[in-house]
C-alpha cells in the first residue's frame, strides 16, 4: 500500500456546509474503505488548508478516482503528495551515485 497526503481546501459550498464535516468525513471513510483504500488520519487545520489527510491506497489509480470523487460532491478540493517511509526513503536512495 502506498501513502498518500491530502491537502483539503473547503470549497463555497463545503464552508456553507462546515457543520457537516465530520459526518462528510465519516462517508468518506466508509466510501474509501470501499475501495480497498484505508484513512489513517484525518486532521482539521488552520491556515492556508482547512483538513490534511493521511491515506493508505493500492495504487495511484484508487487514490484518483476518490479524489475525483471528492471533488465532484462540491465540497472540497484536494491536492494529493504522494509519501515515502524512512524505510522506503532508504531504499529510494541507494541508487544514488
Amino acid at each position: 500500500m502506498a501513502t498518500y497526503v491530502w491537502l483539503v481546501k473547503w470549497t463555497d459550498q463545503g464552508i456553507r456546509n462546515v457543520k457537516e464535516t465530520t459526518k462528510r468525513a465519516k462517508s468518506l471513510e466508509e466510501h474509501a474503505e470501499k475501495l480497498g483504500v484505508t484513512v489513517k488520519s484525518i486532521f482539521w487545520t488552520m491556515g492556508r488548508y482547512d483538513a490534511v489527510l493521511v491515506i493508505n491506497a493500492p495504487n495511484v489509480e484508487t487514490i484518483t478516482l476518490l479524489s475525483l470523487g471528492v471533488s465532484m460532491a462540491g465540497n472540497a478540493r484536494t491536492e494529493t503528495l504522494k509519501a515515502f517511509s524512512a524505510q522506503e526513503m532508504d531504499q529510494i536512495i541507494k541508487a544514488l551515485p
